[in-house]
């Protein structure tokens, strides 16, 4: 959340000095109103017509004002009449910048448990969103909106839901809301803060001077937190010593427009009274990727041990600086521009800068050990791995997937930062590709695929700006896959025509023969077998200029591939006996068996049974020498079905019950009938 919450649990928690309550301040009557909002009338209920959408309640508020901490406790209070859950999602970063629609919608769908197709466009997502509530019960808390238009594009299509946002003010384009708009606490309630953090004695013995703390707070959450954190960790200082200092503290020249006069002051207060060191610490803690660190990033940012680091950010939580979430800190988001008003005025673009790419290179040597956990013992990797200092080691690969999983919201944060800045081009490449090695060692290809091709094209957009066309090419091949799979096969084709310009230019053999191959396997998905069969043409001739046996049996095989679809027998047997040559010479017999199962399958179009019979009977001996139990158990189904079609039905059971036999402590024949040979 963006704001200091006016509750104290989540932060007295992480503190040595102020104790856990749990309990939720004030705001009663802003409660009544919200909840009586609920059951108002629209608009649509006064015309005679029904709402198409849900109810949208709005808590307006300035950054501190408690109004996340507000939202939060209604949603929890109402938790009960909403069945299918509360979603929650964060609509601005804490710098202030607007998260796009397409972020939020991913995000609102991987709490939803539905899948989102790697590169989607925004329409799709939102479509995607609003159709996964259209049945459910639910409660949408978007919190910190910038505008009408990140919120509109999400509201579902059923009024069974209810909608909770909060915003620094109205949301002008949403029909039917009323603002709740929140000023400070009432004075009971902001002395009651103050107590919890500074203690019973000290506010009994001064009620008035606390009285009048609370209103030089001016009442506001955030302000009371920094300045009750301040009081917990001095159990001598008095109300009157912090009231005092408050009303003598002279105006900031600089404080940015969006925070409040009592917060900036409470903040310069608690900031001028760190050590220098701590202080330093503190303001580069803006420089954290979505406001998120941890001992580490905070140790590579300052230039500090792990141990020290760790210590700073617990003495900022129990300070009310930070918010503590297990091993990582947030930066609080009605802070962030105090802390960059104060990193600008402070510390030198050259320090700024190395701290930086201290905290780059820190993620991408902990991202390196990350996935390098994964491989086999004894390797190479691994033996690298051990060289590493123990601060950069995980235990094992769950303690790594664990990491990974927490921290990823500030590592896709972190990469895009990087990305953008255009200052650290080459620590951002090697942190994305570090990146996406570690969600394919973690969670596998396919269901990283959304992150993947965000990465994917971050690296095409550093590629592009620094005309590394190598680069260009990797990252528009590997864009290009994810939109094939996706079932974008125009817009995947469009990407490995780039990419074979790109590997042209950069005089690269193993981009350009890869986009050749793709251009054809992408023609042959749009059902135009010519132009595949001339770009496998093409990719087949590229391969045997270089003496890649491999690539040009295969080739072979997809060329005869397309040929027999497009009905030219003659040319696909061809094809297909080339493929098996090759895979015989090379030694391939599990490569050679599906080649002969291929070319039978020909033979049998072409009107030559008895010779596709043969072939058959040929693949199955391959594949038994090869001793592929399941490719064997596979060619054998195929034989049976030919011996079918040739009316030999003794002679199709044989084989059949043969393969299933193979099959029977693996999987079952029905099972593996829908397999290809292929496969």
């Amino acid at each position: 959340m963006t704001d200091q919450a006016v509750e104290t649990a989540g932060r007295a928690a992480t503190s040595k000095a102020a104790p856990a309550t749990g309990q939720f301040l004030g705001r009663r009557r802003e409660l009544k109103a919200l909840r009586a909002d609920i059951e108002r009338a629209g608009l649509d209920t006064m015309a005679g017509r029904k709402g198409a959408r849900p109810r949208v309640l709005l808590i307006a508020g300035r950054p501190g004002s408690g109004r996340s901490a507000l939202a939060g406790e209604l949603a929890g209070r109402l938790a009960a009449d909403y069945p299918d859950g509360v979603l929650r999602a964060r609509l601005s970063t804490p710098g202030g910048e607007a998260v796009s629609t397409a972020e939020t919608a991913r995000e609102l769908l991987h709490g939803l448990g539905v899948p989102t197709p790697p590169g989607a466009a925004e329409e799709e997502l939102t479509e995607l969103v609003r159709a996964a509530l259209a049945e459910r019960r639910a409660l949408l808390l978007l919190d910190d909106a910038t505008d009408a238009e990140q919120v509109e594009p999400l509201l579902p299509d059923a009024s069974a839901s209810l909608v909770l946002a909060t915003s620094t003010g109205p949301l002008t384009g949403l029909p039917d809301v009323r603002p709740c708009t929140l000023g400070g606490l009432d004075t009971g309630s902001a002395v009651e803060l103050l107590r919890r953090f500074a203690g019973t004695v000290r506010i009994t013995v001064d009620p008035r001077t606390a009285e009048t703390l609370a209103e030089e707070c001016g009442g506001q959450p955030a302000a009371l937190v920094l300045v009750g954190g301040w009081l917990a960790a001095r159990p001598k200082a008095s109300v009157a010593d912090v009231t005092k200092q408050l009303w003598t503290l002279p105006d900031g020249v600089d404080e940015p427009g969006t925070v409040s006069r009592p917060l900036a002051r409470a903040f310069r207060f608690v900031h001028g009274s760190l050590p220098r060191p701590a202080a330093r610490i503190l303001r580069l803690l803006s420089l954290a990727p979505a406001g998120l660190a941890d001992a580490h990033i905070a140790s590579a940012l300052a230039g500090c041990s792990v141990p020290a680091a760790q210590a700073a950010l617990e003495e900022f939580a129990a300070l009310g600086l930070l918010r503590a979430h297990g091993p990582q800190f947030e930066v609080p988001g009605c802070l962030m521009p105090l802390l960059d008003a104060l990193v600008a005025s402070q510390d030198r673009p050259a320090e700024v800068e190395l701290a930086r790419a201290r905290m780059l290179e820190r993620t991408v040597r902990l991202l390196q050990s990350c996935w390098a956990i994964t491989e086999p013992d004894g390797s190479a990797v691994r033996r690298k791995l051990a060289g590493l200092p123990r601060s950069l080691r995980f235990p094992g690969a769950p303690a790594a997937a664990a990491w990974l999983r927490q921290m990823l919201p500030a590592l896709l944060a972190s990469a895009r930062r990087a990305a953008a800045d255009g200052e650290l081009d080459t620590l951002a490449r090697r942190l994305v590709a570090a990146l996406v090695k570690a969600l394919a060692a973690h969670r596998g290809t396919d269901a990283a695929a959304p992150e993947r091709y965000a990465l994917h094209q971050l690296l095409l957009e550093i590629a592009e700006r620094r005309g590394l066309h190598r680069e260009r090419a990797a990252a528009l091949l590997d864009l290009g896959d994810l939109d094939a799979g996706a079932g974008r096969i125009q817009q995947a084709l469009t990407r490995y025509k780039a990419a074979l310009d790109a590997g042209r230019s950069a005089r690269d053999p193993y981009a350009t023969g890869r986009a050749t191959e793709s251009v054809g396997g992408a023609h042959q998905e749009l059902g135009d077998l010519q132009r595949a069969a001339d770009w496998y043409a093409r990719a087949l001739a590229q391969r045997q200029s270089r003496g890649e046996h491999a690539d040009e049996s295969r080739l072979h095989g997809r060329l005869g591939s397309v040929q027999a679809r497009a009905g030219q027998y003659g040319d696909a047997l061809r094809s297909w006996r080339a493929a098996v040559a090759g895979h015989r010479r090379l030694g391939d017999l599990a490569g050679q068996a599906r080649a002969l199962s291929e070319l039978a399958g020909v033979q049998e179009h072409a009107g030559q049974p008895d010779e596709s019979l043969r072939t058959r009977t040929e693949a199955v001996e391959c594949a038994r020498r090869a001793d592929d139990v399941r490719l064997q158990a596979v060619l054998q189904l195929r034989l049976a079905e030919a011996l079918d079609r040739r009316g030999d039905a003794a002679a199709a059971r044989l084989h059949r019950g043969s393969a299933e036999r193979l099959l029977l402590d693996s999987k079952s024949a029905y099972e593996i009938r829908g397999v290809s040979a292929e496969d």
